[in-house]
């Protein structure tokens, strides 16, 4: 049975989650160089990695004989969904605002 895709914020949630993604911004790494960064278990980092594939947030290609993991933007573009919903929200909001006290001072 399939697990469910966890949500982009549960994916983002652990520290060592988005230090691994951060790292993944520089360059794609192998599964041991990305393990060689944290002070934790190769199977703790592997689970981890499986959560940033499973979220969409990354993806592994074999090459030869090593995994690499490379940055997918899909995790991403659901993340930026939602912080543009409240970016609009709140620009409304000052717009609203902005015209209260446009007509307050030309009264």
């Amino acid at each position: 049975m399939a697990q469910p895709t966890p949500d982009a914020f549960q994916v983002i949630a652990d520290p060592s989650r988005r230090q691994m993604l951060k790292l993944l911004s520089r360059k794609s790494l192998t599964i041991n160089a990305l393990a060689e960064n944290f002070d934790m278990s190769r199977p703790a980092v592997s689970k981890h990695i499986k959560i940033l594939e499973t979220g969409g947030f990354i993806s592994i290609q074999g090459i030869g004989r090593e995994r690499h993991c490379l940055l997918k933007q899909d995790g991403f573009n659901e993340l930026q969904k939602w912080i543009n919903y409240f970016d609009n929200f709140w620009e409304s909001k000052l717009k609203k605002l902005q015209s209260v006290l446009d007509k307050r001072t030309q009264s």
